[in-house]
């Protein structure tokens, strides 16, 4: 977005709707305060800016990672101390090509509107860091450059967060959405290193011998063999719980909710795939003591409850709540509730989220004690606290891109997808004048200021030199759940036409009243979108009740609810004869995902046609009495 008039129109969605101030170019903040003492007509009261972009030091292998801070003129940018709280190292003012190529802008016009510029496959790595003084501004005028040092525009500390949100992705979606849900339970977010030492977190044998083959070692710093290895952590409850000995003193100091975003390393060797099993990984964890077992798992179904409620109505996923078996259940845990998702194209199960009642496992093991509140006696005993913890990754979009995706590309749900509709000018030709493109240039603009008013992530694609057939399967590619083409004929009808992505149905729709018609239309592909992933669920889903009958399901790409004894022996059994009853006589590829069965969870949602009787149902493996339907398939 190189054009003041497409920022300005972008803007326009957002709250802002005065004209940019013209005056001579700038260098810096003193000229531009003087140059602004020229201009008549200012607001009485504004508040100059400074966009500042940093340069971390990274390994020439990772992507580049800039660091945008957005503050007050007069505020204190210490780069050492930010780079410090970022985690990051020699933060350095980037130079004129990191400008030019990544922001498309340059010294003296920098400003928070030039991370419009930055490619989608790069605005992930960006970081951004705004002033708390800029946030709480008083004069409702803050300048900045729209991408010029020769304009300056006034915007309200509200436009400019909404400004900021409008450039997020995918993975901030979600983000937002769990952070609101645990809030409201009281859940409180923090950081803790990444690094834990082999002597803590060995302090949890089952913990550790769960998660021993994954764990990766620091073992040397630079030339130096380290004395002790260090862990990088496959999840933190040994890292957080000596802290919480320590901050949890009495039975007032409960519950404690903490939860953090961060990356966790689990060496998988045998099939690392994308989103899916990776040997790093972005997620939350989140870490909560309670008193009582009760309040424990109040708080893990609430958990559970939000992880159904991401994949179905953010991602349009469906998903069978659940309990693992005690074999699959979290290391050193007393039960794990998890949701199960199912990829069609291969039928196979995936986890979706896990959320576990770890008892007073841990507690006992790192003295996480509170006296006894219904003791009143002097000597009161000591209670180990009840504790949960639960987690949720960026396996979320690879779940969600198995679902949707087609051999066009990516079909997003529009509740997450980063542009929601996406407007293209077409039918122009060689005959048409500049004047008629630019009345269509201006009604794309137009459209998407309207669409952007009422909370449509939409944007227009005007470049230049593409072909609209180029943009549609630019866009297409990316998902983008609504196209809107804009053409001379379709001005005269005063109509656009749109396109969905998820089933390419094309159809008019009237300029008067098209923000509702739009709006309507993002909700209809949403729902529409569930509702077609739930019927390939509910059907790939079959009851077994015959040994002979479960491996040729597996092998027509569905999961089995079969009648189960819950015994882990059984389990084991389950496994090895599926897959040598599916190989025959064959190896099994040890890169490929297992032919084996696993059970996948024992749905909350039992079948009752035919019911499980007690002391009649059989299993169907080992013909012990079933306690209840399993769910078992093969999986990632």
């Amino acid at each position: 977005m190189s054009d003041i008039t497409a920022l300005v129109s972008k803007l326009s969605g957002l709250g802002f709707n005065d004209t940019p101030v013209e005056h001579a170019p700038v260098e810096n903040v003193e000229q531009w305060a003087e140059a602004l003492s020229t201009v008549s007509g200012l607001p009485a009261e504004y508040t100059l800016t400074k966009t500042l972009i940093f340069k971390p030091k990274q390994p020439k292998s990772e992507a580049m990672a800039p660091v945008v801070v957005i503050a007050k003129h007069d505020s204190a940018t210490n780069s050492k101390a930010i780079g410090n709280e970022l985690k990051l190292k020699e933060l350095r003012f980037a130079n004129d090509d990191v400008l030019t190529d990544m922001f498309q802008t340059a010294k003296g016009s920098v400003s928070p509107f030039a991370l419009a510029n930055v490619s989608k496959e790069n605005i992930a790595n960006v970081r951004v860091v705004v002033d708390k003084a800029l946030l709480n501004d008083s004069t409702g005028n803050i300048a900045f450059h729209p991408l010029t040092s020769s304009h300056t525009v006034f915007v309200s500390a509200a436009t400019l967060q909404s400004f900021l949100k409008s450039v997020e992705g995918l993975t901030h979606q979600i983000q937002e959405f769990f952070d609101a849900g645990i809030r409201s339970l009281g859940v409180k977010n923090c950081y803790f290193p990444m690094f834990v030492s082999s002597k803590v977190l060995e302090r949890e044998k089952d913990h550790i011998e769960g998660f021993a083959p994954e764990v990766a070692w620091v073992t040397r710093a630079g030339s130096t063999e380290l004395a002790e290895p260090i862990a990088i952590r496959p999840t933190s409850e040994t890292v957080m719980y000596p802290y919480f000995a320590k901050w949890i003193r009495s039975h007032r100091d409960l519950p404690l909710k903490i939860n953090q975003w961060c990356s966790v390393v689990r060496w998988e060797f045998k099939n690392p795939q994308p989103f899916l099993r990776t040997r790093e990984f972005l997620w939350q964890e989140g870490h909560c003591a309670y008193l009582t077992e009760k309040e424990a798992m109040v708080e893990v179904y609430d958990v559970l409850t939000l992880y159904r409620r991401i994949y179905e109505e953010l991602l349009a996923v469906p998903v069978i709540e659940g309990v693992k078996s005690d074999k699959e259940k979290f290391a050193g845990g007393v039960a794990t509730t998890t949701v199960e998702g199912f990829i069609a194209a291969t039928g196979r199960g995936i986890q979706g989220a896990t959320s576990h009642y770890l008892g007073q496992n841990f507690s006992k093991m790192f003295n996480i004690v509170v006296q006894d509140p219904e003791d009143s006696g002097a000597d009161r005993p000591k209670l180990h606290v009840h504790q949960t913890s639960w987690g949720l990754s960026t396996r979320t979009i690879g779940v969600m891109v198995m679902t949707h995706g087609d051999d066009q590309g990516l079909v997003m749900p529009p509740r997450v997808a980063e542009t929601q509709v996406i407007i293209i000018p077409c039918g122009l030709t060689a005959k048409h004048s500049e004047e008629d493109r630019r009345v269509v240039s201006d009604a794309c603009l137009n459209v998407e200021a309207r669409l952007r008013a009422v909370g449509v992530r939409a944007e227009s694609d005007l470049r230049e030199h593409y072909t609209p057939g180029q943009k549609f399967n630019h866009w297409e590619v990316r998902g983008v759940p609504i196209r809107v083409e804009i053409g001379p004929k379709d001005l005269e009808k005063h109509s656009v036409m749109t396109a969905r992505r998820d089933t390419f149905v094309k159809a008019p729709v009237a300029l008067e009243g098209l923000e509702s018609s739009i709006q309507l239309l993002l909700v209809t592909i949403q729902n529409d979108m569930l509702v077609k992933a739930r019927k390939t669920f509910d059907d790939r889903v079959k009851i077994v009740l015959e040994w002979n009958e479960f491996v040729p399901v597996l092998n027509s790409k569905c999961l089995a609810l079969i009648p189960w004894c819950e015994r882990e022996v059984c389990e084991d059994q389950i496994k090895t004869r599926s897959s040598r009853d599916s190989l025959g006589d064959e190896p099994e590829d040890e890169k490929a995902p297992s032919m084996g069965a696993k059970s996948l969870c024992l749905p909350s949602k039992q079948p009752t046609n035919p019911p499980i009787v007690h002391g009649e149902t059989k299993c169907i493996q080992c013909g012990e009495n079933a306690k209840r339907y399993a769910l078992f398939g093969r999986s990632y």
